[in-house]
């Protein structure tokens, strides 16, 4: 992510199947002019030796999650940002720009062999609120977030412009087309180190502790928190809802498509992997 302009909290990863993320823009789309889990384990159940009898688990009622606000399901549209397709290059196998490893923009909706994932590219994302959420609208290329790739898709906030994202909305399918939020999470990074030791490049090869911190996780304190659809509309391929108490009403936005590494603990991917590790796709790129 570049500080002080409009930019991307983008990633890299030269792994079998790649990521694609789309430009950020700046906050509070403003009143009649919007702008432009870890896994949940199962319980485990006592094993009885041969000829012991038969464990039978105590009867449990499943816990029911009350909402008190539902995302509207016909919320406004915001203004587009456009992001960089590959649609037209795919044939070629090659990216036809828009990939910066240094900056952390990404062009890699691909896997390493460079077959195109057109369910991984982000065309357009557009942000819009109503009196209780913000709506982030993405548009892809293809029109099957449950692709059997296991797709994440995600919404990250920088709340100052300083080039480190700060909250993170992710979501695993399978996705409905109705609101649900059993398959949403939202982390927090706590210190500072989602950008590395600069938000403005690649500080490759570094550990760090990227979003560090689960505090929604289909559910939590406020079980109304963060929501996500798919196929919403012609513009809304894959559509999440959050509550504006969340981030304010001044940040910076990026979305995110990961068929890759799918960890936010390792974000961003461009301060793990060195240039020649992560390759590039397009094909003017010396890697």
């Amino acid at each position: 992510m570049i500080k002080h302009r409009v930019a991307a909290i983008r990633l890299i990863s030269a792994l079998a199947v790649i990521l694609a993320c789309n430009l950020p823009f700046f906050g509070d789309p403003g009143p009649g002019n919007p702008p432009a889990v870890p896994p949940i384990n199962p319980p485990v159940i006592d094993t009885i030796a041969p000829g012991a009898g038969t464990a039978v688990p105590p009867a449990t009622d499943t816990p029911v999650v009350v909402h008190a606000l539902t995302p509207s399901t016909a919320p406004p549209l915001g203004t587009f940002v456009y992001d960089v397709e590959s649609s037209g290059t795919a044939p070629e196998k090659r990216a036809p720009y828009g990939d910066l490893y240094r900056t952390d923009l990404l062009e890699r909706e691909f896997h390493q062999d460079m077959t195109y994932v057109p369910d991984l590219d982000i065309v357009t994302f557009n942000l819009s609120k109503d009196t209780n959420f913000y709506y982030v609208s993405i548009e892809l290329i293809g029109t099957d977030p449950n692709n059997a790739l296991g797709i994440n898709y995600g919404v990250e906030f920088d709340l100052n412009a300083d080039g480190f994202g700060d909250i993170l909305i992710w979501a695993h399918g399978p996705y409905t087309l109705d609101w649900q939020t059993g398959n949403v999470q939202v982390f927090k990074d706590t210190n500072h180190d989602t950008g590395g030791l600069s938000g403005e490049r690649s500080d490759a090869p570094i550990t760090t502790n990227g979003y560090d911190s689960l505090i929604f996780d289909g559910g939590g304190s406020d079980p109304d928190l963060a929501w996500v659809r798919m196929n919403a509309g012609q513009y809304a391929t894959v559509q999440f809802a959050f509550k504006r108490s969340l981030t304010g009403s001044s940040f910076m936005v990026g979305t995110w498509a990961d068929a890759g590494l799918k960890d936010p603990a390792k974000l961003d991917y461009n301060d793990r992997f060195t240039e020649v590790e992560a390759g590039s796709p397009e094909k003017n790129e010396i890697y």
